[in-house]
């Protein structure tokens, strides 16, 4: 890869590429494996943090998602990234809860594995909790890679991380029918906006569900991102998240977006 490439270059990179060798973990309740709408997917990971006694334990996932949650965020990276391998790391309950320690033990375990994005619909508004999400996303940039995480439903104004750490690109909610649409606002943590309002998705026990929320806009910065390091794998996050900046369309408050509490 040049050491440096034109606007026009990446946003071929962003329409043309597949995913294809980029591996994306999706850190959430689990993938339904058996849905019809996954077409029969092979995670390239399928664990579970569960609590054991004082300890967490990495089990494995066994194809199940105890929520939903993680089967539909999924559907939309393979929806725009079709060719990226996707892995699942379980942290979510039935309750589509969790906590820290698990949530960082999964992060740490997806690092180790080497994967490329880590897709996090999720966020904590705990300030006690902050140099725990800190530690693994600082981490994540020094290794180049990329984190990218939903805002806070009600406000993205609210601080919530990971998406309040200025390395991860963090997504709110827009009212869109273009699938790969994005924008970019300055001024706010929360930079990025992707559809995210009324979305159709596959959902646990081979339904469909309509949803709305920041967790289901955050994963199509997910896909987009493993297309464009399908065709330029070196890409460090820096460097992807001024590529963003450049191609994104404009997004001002109001500018199609619909406060929702998710589904």
């Amino acid at each position: 890869m040049p050491a440096w490439i034109n606007l026009e270059e990446a946003a071929r990179a962003l329409n043309e590429g597949e995913g294809s060798g980029v591996t994306v973990a999706v850190i959430d309740s689990g993938i339904q494996t058996s849905h019809p709408q996954l077409k029969g997917i092979t995670l390239t990971d399928d664990v579970a943090i569960v609590p054991q006694g004082h300890k967490l334990a990495v089990i494995p996932g066994k194809g199940l998602d105890v929520f939903g949650h993680g089967t539909a965020v999924a559907g939309i990276v393979l929806s725009l990234a079709p060719k990226s391998q996707i892995g699942s790391f379980r942290v979510l309950g039935i309750a589509n809860t969790s906590k820290t320690e698990i949530i960082q033990r999964a992060a740490q375990e997806a690092l180790d594995r080497g994967y490329k994005v880590l897709n996090c619909s999720f966020g904590c508004a705990v300030q006690q909790q902050v140099l725990r999400y800190k530690s693994w996303v600082d981490e994540a940039y020094l290794k180049g890679i990329h984190v990218v995480a939903a805002c806070n439903n009600q406000d993205f104004r609210i601080p919530e991380w990971p998406a309040y750490f200025p390395s991860v690109v963090a997504v709110n909610m827009m009212q869109t029918d273009e699938d790969s649409l994005f924008f970019y606002q300055r001024g706010t943590l929360v930079e990025f906006a992707a559809k995210g309002i009324d979305v159709r998705v596959p959902w646990v026990g081979n339904r469909e569900k309509v949803v709305t929320g920041s967790s289901f806009a955050a994963p199509r910065l997910a896909a987009l991102l493993a297309r464009l390091l399908s065709v330029y794998p070196d890409i460090t996050p820096i460097q992807a998240k001024a590529i963003l900046h450049k191609i994104a369309r404009p997004w001002r408050n109001g500018t199609g977006e619909r406060n929702k509490k998710a589904s």
